[in-house]
């Protein structure tokens, strides 16, 4: 039986590659996604992977995948420091939630070093660029298995 797990990811993420690539590297969100698809292959996991630049629609995905997944992969971007509607549904889930930054909000601006994720988070993988997705997939066997 196959590890179902739901990969999310919040604002602005769409424009990885372009933005800001001193920070967040040149690698886009498709080929983060291929990145999570090859390693979920290799775990025998089937995952979903969205983005949204919309915090409703995140926090609707979060309300439709309990009691349906078997753990959560969440990249909130700016909505990690300011979403408390976030960190409310994702307290609905039974299931283990990965949060994932690609930089490490702690070497950067302030106002990012707070997170409404990780209160809920088994674990928070940050600095380790695209590879941190990978690592949260790794995480999530161990812990969902």
């Amino acid at each position: 039986m196959s590890i179902k797990v739901l990969i999310l990811n919040g604002p602005n993420l769409n424009m990885l590659g372009q933005r800001e690539p001193e920070i967040y590297g040149d690698q886009t969100l498709a080929d983060i996604e291929k990145l999570c698809r090859d390693q979920a292959a290799s775990l025998e996991m089937e995952i979903a992977f969205r983005q949204s630049n919309h915090e409703g629609e995140l926090v609707t995905w979060i309300q439709d995948a309990v009691d349906q997944i078997d753990g959560l992969v969440i990249n909130a971007a700016g909505y990690t420091h300011t979403s408390v509607a976030l960190h409310d549904a994702l307290k609905l889930l039974s299931c283990p939630v990965i949060e994932v930054h690609l930089s490490d909000p702690q070497e950067r601006e302030d106002f990012r070093h707070f997170s409404y994720i990780e209160p809920i988070a088994a674990r928070v993988i940050k600095g380790q660029g695209a590879e941190g997705y990978a690592q949260a997939l790794k995480a999530l066997a161990s812990i969902a298995s």
